[in-house]
């Protein structure tokens, strides 16, 4: 027999055992079903879980965080902090990072593109204009100049803030997008009139639709000069600094600048060390990254016990099969069947039981991951890594278990096969 014709042999048997395999599979409809439940909720937790930290990295990365392609901020505090709650100490012990600060680094940051501050002075605030008025969700947010170029929010129409504004405490401010459409319903906000907090604020610019997690972003937002906002809310705050490179490529020498000179002005030996934390885009993705690590692997151990308990299962149906079929076997051995044509069906049909099972997890988790993410604003994504690997899992855990019941209707012998009744 030529090696061709051996392989043309081979596949009409896969297909002819593989065709056997899915009939006895929906000829028992009711046992296939609840055979491939616990393949489904392993397989449906997986893919459920990793279908919402792919889609929240992604969003994260192009949105959440908020910062431009090159620029750091300095916080006080960490983003992400993943030791034990008593390390939150540490960082209460650290002094704010105050205006002067800001002014002085403004000064020595010569690799700088810009040095700004965005502070939420409240999040929790209700803006008047002359046609409507907000509900008490709106954030009021003092900025610098160069704040939305570090922030990446882009100008739709008027000006921004500028130094003039911050050295005369100006009373001018720059709406969202949706909090102008929503006091400026029939007309152009440029130049009205808005109140927040009984003070009046005169509207020189609006910003491009941007987008938020929350509702809480850039679109409801009210922004005034930084010291305007400090004039009422007091001159005592905990600052972040927004760090802006002229390129990515001068990104690390501008942070080791910037780290220096804050170092210096914070009064930090050289053998201690910082006492304020600098993320970028980048590291706060691989924070949330490691965040979301341990919990995947979590629910990866979770689900593999039940992956590994749905084919101990699938082992002991396949079992109970054999000794229903047993005659049938031993036709099929009797009519020149061969062991591995008997052993090549009984495994098709422990893997069909686990496929099914695990299309029905990926497709459940999948869509379940993905309402949540649209309830939450968040595209949708489809991990087609994990989708190959779950799937790949359930063939793995067929072929495991149901090798052993494949084996022993192989080895069953024909004349007492047809015996029985």
């Amino acid at each position: 027999m030529t090696f061709r014709k051996r392989i043309s042999l081979l596949i009409a048997e896969f297909h002819e055992c593989t065709l056997m395999a899915v009939d006895a599979v929906v000829n028992h409809k009711l046992r296939s079903s609840l055979t491939l439940i616990g393949i489904m909720v392993g397989v449906f937790s997986i893919i459920l879980v990793e279908t919402a930290m792919y889609a929240l990295e992604d969003f994260v990365g192009k949105n959440l965080v908020g910062l431009g392609a090159n620029t750091a901020q300095i916080k006080k505090w960490p983003t992400f902090n993943f030791a034990s709650p008593s390390s939150w100490e540490k960082y209460a012990r650290r002094t704010d990072l105050d205006y002067k600060q800001f002014q002085k680094l403004q000064q020595r940051a010569t690799l700088a593109k810009g040095i700004s501050i965005d502070k939420c002075f409240t999040s929790a605030t209700e803006v008047f204009s002359r046609y409507d008025f907000t509900n008490p969700d709106v954030s009021l947010y003092g900025i610098t100049p160069q704040t939305f170029s570090a922030r990446n929010i882009i100008l739709e129409q008027g000006r921004e803030i500028t130094e003039t504004d911050i050295r005369n405490r100006t009373h001018v401010c720059i709406l969202g997008k949706d909090l102008a459409s929503k006091l400026f319903p029939f007309s152009n906000a440029l130049g009205e009139k808005v109140r927040c907090r009984s003070i009046s604020y005169t509207v020189v610019g609006t910003l491009e639709k941007k987008g938020s997690l929350f509702d809480t972003g850039a679109d409801n937002r009210i922004y005034i000069p930084l010291t305007t906002g400090m004039g009422y809310f007091g001159q005592r705050h905990n600052f972040d600094f927004l760090v802006e490179s002229f390129s990515q490529d001068q990104m690390d020498e501008t942070i080791y600048q910037v780290r220096g000179i804050l170092r210096t002005l914070r009064g930090i030996s050289p053998v201690e060390e910082d006492d304020f934390e600098i993320e970028t885009n980048q590291s706060l993705i691989e924070q949330l990254q490691n965040l979301t690590l341990t919990i995947r692997i979590g629910i990866i151990i979770i689900s593999s016990i039940a992956l590994i308990t749905a084919g101990i299962g699938i082992m002991n149906i396949m079992l109970v099969s054999v000794t229903e079929r047993t005659r049938e076997i031993g036709v099929r051995r009797a009519i020149g069947a061969r062991k591995r044509q008997i052993m090549i069906q009984f495994i098709m049909e422990a893997v069909l039981l686990c496929q099914f099972g695990g299309i029905a997890g990926v497709i459940l988790g999948i869509a379940g991951a993905n309402l949540a993410m649209l309830f939450l604003s968040i595209p949708a994504a489809i991990p087609l890594n994990w989708v190959l690997i779950g799937l790949i899992s359930c063939s793995l855990i067929g072929i495991i278990f149901g090798s052993y019941p494949a084996l022993k209707a192989a080895n069953l012998d024909p004349i007492q096969s047809l015996r029985h009744e």
